[in-house]
């Protein structure tokens, strides 16, 4: 999988339905081949406050030609203001787990890999 780059996409969000829209569309429409979530507890600045927030951490394994779509689809349907949407390089993984990820990472509506 040389000629491919893979990536994680992070992202969190406070409420389980945001959560479980967010799942069901990134996976449905190929942006994703698979979210991990993970109960976490967020220590953060806004509007001049110091916040802690309960929250779920989306962990999304795609390809980097998917991220723009996938960023603009999690805009779309997060309910945050700032919502985190960072990207991760993966460097190295098992093949036939990279494979997997590439055989179910496409743009949906275009017919063709991200």
């Amino acid at each position: 999988m040389s000629n491919q780059s893979f990536c994680m996409v992070l992202t969190t969000t406070n409420r389980l339905e945001n959560a479980q829209l967010m799942i069901q569309a990134l996976l449905s429409k190929y942006l994703a081949a698979c979210i991990q979530t993970l109960p976490i507890q967020s220590h953060y600045r806004w509007n001049g406050g110091i916040c802690c927030d309960d929250e779920i951490l989306l962990i999304i394994k795609t390809r980097e030609a998917c991220y723009a779509e996938l960023e603009q689809e999690i805009v779309r349907l997060h309910r945050y203001q700032v919502p985190q949407i960072v990207q991760i390089p993966i460097t190295e993984g098992f093949d036939p787990y990279l494979s997997w990820i590439s055989l179910h990472t496409q743009a949906s509506g275009l017919h063709k890999s991200c």
